[in-house]
């Protein structure tokens, strides 16, 4: 007997959202990558500025190797101030001419240290003012790009109407500007195509359906009716009843990838309860016990989308179950400042390397399409693309012993 595979752990969180207008102070953006360009240029053009300046100084105080005068043997020495420590007034003449040579030196170097000195003053307080001048600049380069990620921003988040329109010469970033303005104007067309093409397809797809419903419903309700065309109103019945759940499913996952979800307040454990109260017969016709305990986890989102994400989740863990002593267990938890719904239960070992497909439409374990009474193989991807639609996710892992793990975390 082959052990059951490893659960895959799952990607490590993003340290930084980028959705979150609030960015950290280390984190190293262009413009502060500009502003490290501009100064590092200025820092290192003012230090070789300073190295010419003063070795050319150095050279001219360099030229002579002596002093401008001599003092003859007849001469005397006057001092006028004690800066030249060497020299005295009780001096001969080749002694003070001596003296004068080494105290001409001194001086020049003096003269150079404070020369060096500073410069280098100089250059800092200079780095200083050119490191914040660099930072307003690129921020004001910037700018336009600041307001093309707002806009996008706004557009991911809920208007597609939403336009840059960038003022200025016509320039590389006024083109980009442009460019997304008339990206966005394709997209609103056919998000606005689809969702009209959404609206007629739910009308003309349920009417004849509801229609057919109905007449096999009322030919079902005479009496009289032969046990062959009961038999077949049945087998049509059944079909009509699951062609209306694969249209719902692709009109549900459609208007979940698309539509613009209006959010209000939503308490998770509200919305798992309401879903395993829905289940619970079929549950119990099926010997699985339904378990766990469920905490407030308050989100920001809609209700009726969050309820189906619930109740998809909770229909696979009964239908998927071991015949035998099976269970689901639903809980719901606020962690980490995200509001999180698992839901875990018995059943067949799931390979890891199926997981992915799991979520694929039309997709189930070891089954290329649909073919069976479980449903319609659009449940995990509605879940998967309601989540996403809400900012969450929503992640698999297979449970030691068989069954899976479903991990749905949203953000409160």
């Amino acid at each position: 007997m082959t052990a059951a595979p490893a659960p895959p752990t799952a990607p490590p969180k993003p340290t930084w959202d980028p959705r979150d207008p609030v960015r950290p102070l280390l984190r190293p953006t262009i413009r502060i990558r500009l502003t490290l360009l501009y100064g590092g240029m200025f820092l290192i053009a003012g230090i070789l500025l300073l190295s010419i300046i003063y070795l050319l100084t150095a050279q001219a105080l360099h030229a002579g190797n002596g002093v401008p005068i001599k003092l003859l043997p007849d001469s005397r020495v006057q001092l006028t101030d004690n800066s030249c420590a060497g020299l005295t007034s009780d001096l001969s003449a080749d002694e003070a001419n001596a003296a004068l040579r080494a105290c001409v030196s001194h001086q020049r170097e003096i003269a150079l240290d404070n020369l060096l000195r500073r410069s280098l003053f100089a250059l800092l307080g200079l780095s200083i003012i050119a490191f914040a001048f660099g930072y307003a600049m690129a921020g004001r380069v910037l700018s336009p790009l600041g307001r093309i990620t707002r806009t996008a921003r706004q557009v991911a988040g809920s208007d597609l109407s939403r336009r840059i329109e960038l003022d200025g010469p016509d320039d590389e970033l006024k083109e980009l500007s442009d460019t997304f303005d008339e990206m966005l104007d394709r997209l609103e067309r056919a998000f606005t195509a689809q969702q009209r093409f959404v609206a007629n397809a739910s009308h003309e797809l349920r009417t004849p359906l509801a229609i057919n419903r109905t007449l096999l419903e009322v030919h079902l309700s005479d009496p009289g009716a032969p046990v062959e065309l009961q038999q077949l109103g049945k087998t049509l019945l059944a079909t009509n009843e699951r062609s209306e759940q694969l249209v719902e499913g692709l009109l549900l996952l459609a208007r979940s990838d698309n539509q613009v979800i209006e959010r209000k307040p939503v308490d998770l454990a509200e919305v798992a309860t309401r879903a395993v109260d829905q289940t619970r017969g079929e549950a119990e016709a099926k010997g699985v016990e339904i378990r766990g305990e469920r905490g407030p986890a308050t989100v920001q989102g809609n209700g009726v989308l969050l309820e189906r994400i619930a109740l998809n989740l909770v229909q696979n863990a009964v239908r998927y179950n071991v015949p035998d002593d099976g269970w689901v267990e639903v809980t719901t938890e606020t962690e980490g400042g995200q509001a999180v719904l698992v839901v875990s239960n018995t059943g067949p070992v799931v390979p890891a390397y199926e997981i992915d497909n799991l979520f694929e439409p039309f997709r189930r374990l070891r089954q290329e399409r649909t073919g069976s009474d479980k449903g319609v193989g659009l449940g995990l991807s509605i879940a998967r693309s309601v989540a996403r639609a809400h900012g969450g996710r929503i992640i698999a892992e297979p449970r030691e012993g068989g069954g899976l793990v479903m991990r749905v975390t949203l953000p409160v």
